[in-house]
């Protein structure tokens, strides 16, 4: 018939079927591409094919994969505006395009650039839709400038059509293995936080100042916002963090943590954005970053303020723009994460040093909470040292029962610079010594601590000391009986007796 394209020979056939073939055979789109421009270039000469991708996110064509049989400047990952490229003009008329002679095209100037700085000279754009869904285009390129015959171009169409279901294929595969790597590895962290689970099971005490931190954290917890918790060492900073994202929307999430000081510096980077392959010496693999681990749930960032200056920058990015690259990497990566930081040192006096971001700071200082010192809550003394012995009397299945009065007061007048992890420390060290029903607190190990509020510096043995010797004067140094001083003391006269020989207490003339 006059006028109709000329039939394509039954070789280029066998080849589309070849790329069938292929498709079925591959799962990998690197190595599917690969493949296909070895079949298709029995059919039509080029020296340049490449597979341009619409980036949905960013709305821009990304070059994805190039295959080429010259040197090349141009990289994978290369991002391409819409409005002023060959690949943007196909994807949105879905319709082919050819170009005999690049430098006679004025419409694309920076690809016409690209295109003669690799040396090719004609080109051919080709949609690739499946399904209706535009995915983004097919390009061949040749150097020598040879015209293309009809025949070629209409086995491009067909062949494009094929790429097309093989590339919707493998991305498929591509989403589908990467939420799986993304759960598997989701999944081992998990395991090895539950091994490494806090001790603190519930957040433990009844005074007014840590009320108050309670209503904060019911405040702030079903917020977006990132919040800043400040306190000493041991003030139990990730019990809070834990109890602000159960009580969020993302608590059927993930929660990842991670603590900035227990990493080196130079692996910090690479625990917080992952890395790909040979991005490094022993990067053996691609790695997932604490930020993509946390993606739909909360990353808490444990001592924030021992981030090195160097890293600040990207962080600070990523909080603003919810996106990063792997070290190593080309591609943007997006992320949806809710951050709580937590650190025990002072970021005003350390932004006033320029050791700390000032932007960085007020990003993080969205909402500040203030975890108050152990020596701050003495009304919960006694309810977590009850709560600490019961649980290592259990674990360790021992019948302790009581805790005498006079360690009880000298507990609450210690200072307790470690906070509630010192406390739960001396108590599991407590139980393991003690002997019979009563907890036997070893006070003399602890090291002198002076205390503010009491204005006097001592150790917890010369509280206990000075409480018998105030409960024997006002019981007139009587031990025994329902009036006598081990009665008052809630211990035993034999008890009494030996604490009264240990301390060398002696009754005055």
């Amino acid at each position: 018939m006059e006028g109709s394209p000329a039939p394509v020979p039954p070789a280029p056939y066998r080849i589309l079927l070849e790329v069938a073939e292929a498709i079925a055979s591959y799962r990998d789109l690197r190595e599917l591409f690969h493949v296909l421009a070895e079949r298709l270039h029995l059919v039509v000469e080029f020296d340049y094919l490449n597979l341009i991708l619409h980036d949905p996110k960013r709305n821009v064509m990304r070059l994805h994969i190039l295959e080429t049989s010259r040197p090349t400047q141009v990289e994978a990952g290369l991002e391409i505006p819409i409005e002023w490229s060959a690949a943007g003009l196909v994807f949105e008329t879905q319709e082919p395009l050819v170009i005999p002679d690049i430098e006679k095209e004025d419409r694309f100037p920076r690809v016409r650039e690209i295109m003669q700085r690799e040396g090719i000279v004609s080109l051919v754009v080709l949609p690739l839709t499946f399904a209706q869904r535009r995915l983004g285009c097919l390009g061949f390129g040749r150097g020598d400038g040879t015209p293309y015959a009809e025949s070629e171009l209409e086995f491009m169409r067909q062949a494009a059509r094929l790429v097309a279901v093989a590339v919707d294929n493998a991305l498929a595969y591509e989403e589908i293995a990467a939420l799986k790597n993304k759960l598997t590895k989701e999944k081992l962290y998990l395991e090895e936080e539950i091994r490494s689970e806090s001790n603190f099971e519930e957040i433990i005490g009844e005074s007014p100042s840590l009320k108050k931190i309670l209503k904060q954290v019911e405040t702030v917890a079903p917020m977006e916002s990132t919040v800043l918790l400040q306190g000493e060492t041991g003030t139990g900073k990730e019990l809070f963090a834990r109890a602000i994202h159960n009580f969020s929307a993302r608590r059927e999430r993930t929660l990842v943590k991670i603590n900035c000081a227990a990493i080196p510096t130079g692996l910090l980077e690479s625990e917080l954005f992952g890395h790909e392959r040979g991005a490094f010496t022993g990067a053996i693999a691609q790695k997932l970053g604490r930020f993509e681990l946390a993606d739909g749930g909360t990353l808490f960032l444990d001592e924030v303020g021992d981030i090195p200056p160097e890293l600040q920058p990207k962080l600070l990015r990523v909080l603003q723009e919810q996106e990063f690259e792997r070290l190593g990497g080309t591609r943007t990566i997006h992320v949806n994460i809710r951050l709580v930081a937590a650190t025990n040192r002072d970021l005003v006096q350390m932004v006033a040093d320029r050791q700390f971001r000032s932007d960085l700071f007020y990003r993080l200082n969205v909402f500040p909470i203030q975890i108050p010192p152990l020596r701050q809550r003495r009304e919960d003394i006694p309810v977590l040292v009850r709560y600490f012995a019961q649980k290592y009397a259990r674990q360790m299945n021992k019948p302790i029962d009581s805790i005498s009065a006079a360690t009880m007061e000298a507990l609450s007048y210690y200072r307790w610079p470690g906070n509630i992890r010192e406390l739960e420390n001396l108590i599991e060290r407590a139980v393991i010594l003690s002997r019979g029903t009563a907890l036997e607190v070893p006070l003399a190990e602890l090291r002198k601590s002076a205390d503010p509020e009491m204005g006097s510096s001592e150790t917890l043995e010369a509280a206990e000391r000075g409480h018998i010797l105030r409960v024997l004067r006002d019981t007139g140094w009587v031990l025994a009986g329902p009036r006598g001083a081990a009665a008052r003391l809630g211990m035993k006269r034999t008890t009494l007796q030996a604490r009264i020989t240990k301390l060398g207490i002696k009754r005055p003339a």
